[in-house]
């Protein structure tokens, strides 16, 4: 049962990014699966062009350099010449109404208004171009989270509808929950999860920060002023955002690390040393693919040649079923 997942470069690579999501997917992953850089997804907002292009490859870096098989990962926008005609037969299949009620849609769209700045009509469609993302590739599982699950039960309706209209086309892909991951909490607040695309990014601790960078970021992350030194996430948010950092990064019980202090500052310590120790030999590979640019777009042409094979019959079939093909 093959599997897809992606990671959009909105903003550098965060720890959260990579200890709940990225790490799992080179322990976890199978033969088959796939894994995606989403940079048609980024579009959906303003952005910058070059620094779409760059993050891109940053992101296309990380995926490999945390140990996924170079063969298993591609760059969304790569597709481009199978994802355009099959977003378009998807469109029109997918209503109005169906569309308008994607959550993130409403969510988005409400904030922009409210800053009066332009809503695309990209951030109103992208749910089908991630259902063909989806169908593309026959994935019959999806790992999302909850901000997710409602733009895989879209591509679920579309495949039903296409195949009970046309033909069968299309695998109807499942929405899995992922095993339990790190949940990566902003250092300075603590409320809201480590965000790579962040305004403010003193609280975020992303993959390529040099350890001194990441040394001071945690120094002065967010505690309380209770001096108990317990696991309670309601409570004590912060520090139960540090030991679940810690936990992860060491591999121990949340319970069991947060035993092992007498004071704040000392789990601030360990929590620095974990994370520097646990991101070094990442960034290390990272760098060295960046560097060696000739590799990089050996392993970007190849997964691109492998999702494009994989997707090609569904294509094919999916536009001669649709009259066009």
């Amino acid at each position: 049962m093959p599997r897809l997942s992606a990671i959009t470069p909105s903003g550098p690579a965060t720890l959260g990014n990579y200890l709940g999501a990225i790490r799992r997917w080179a322990r976890e992953g199978r033969p088959g699966d796939l894994y995606f850089v989403s940079d048609l997804h980024g579009m959906t907002t303003p952005y910058h062009p070059q620094r779409l292009r760059a993050r891109s490859r940053e992101m296309l870096a990380l995926l490999v350099a945390a140990g996924i098989e170079p063969e298993q990962v591609f760059v969304q926008s790569d597709l481009l010449p199978q994802l355009g005609p099959l977003t378009w037969v998807l469109e029109c299949s997918c209503s109005f109404g169906e569309a308008a009620r994607m959550t993130q849609f409403k969510e988005k769209s409400a904030a922009r208004e409210l800053a009066a700045t332009p809503v695309r009509v990209g951030l109103f469609t992208y749910p089908v171009l991630m259902a063909a993302d989806i169908l593309l590739q026959g994935a019959d599982e999806v790992p999302v989270g909850d901000d997710q699950a409602q733009h895989v039960e879209l591509a679920r309706a579309l495949a039903r509808r296409f195949n009970g209209a046309y033909g069968e086309a299309f695998v109807v892909p499942e929405a899995v929950t992922p095993p339990a991951a790190a949940r990566v909490r902003d250092l300075s607040d603590p409320s809201r999860k480590m965000d790579k695309s962040a305004r403010d990014s003193a609280g975020v601790l992303f993959v390529m920060d040099d350890p001194d960078l990441l040394a001071r970021k945690v120094r002065r992350a967010v505690t309380d002023g209770l001096g108990r030194l317990e696991y309670r996430p309601d409570e004590q948010p912060g520090l139960a955002n540090l030991l679940e950092i810690l936990a992860a990064c060491t591999g121990q019980p949340v319970r069991a690390v947060a035993a092992g202090f007498s004071a704040y500052g000392e789990v601030k310590k360990a929590v620095t040393e974990a994370v520097i120790d646990e991101l070094r030999p990442l960034r290390e590979r990272m760098r060295g693919l960046l560097e060696d640019t000739t590799e990089l777009d050996r392993i970007r042409k190849r997964g691109a040649m492998v999702a494009t094979d994989r997707g090609a019959h569904r294509l094919a079939t999916a536009l001669r079923l649709a009259g066009v093909g």
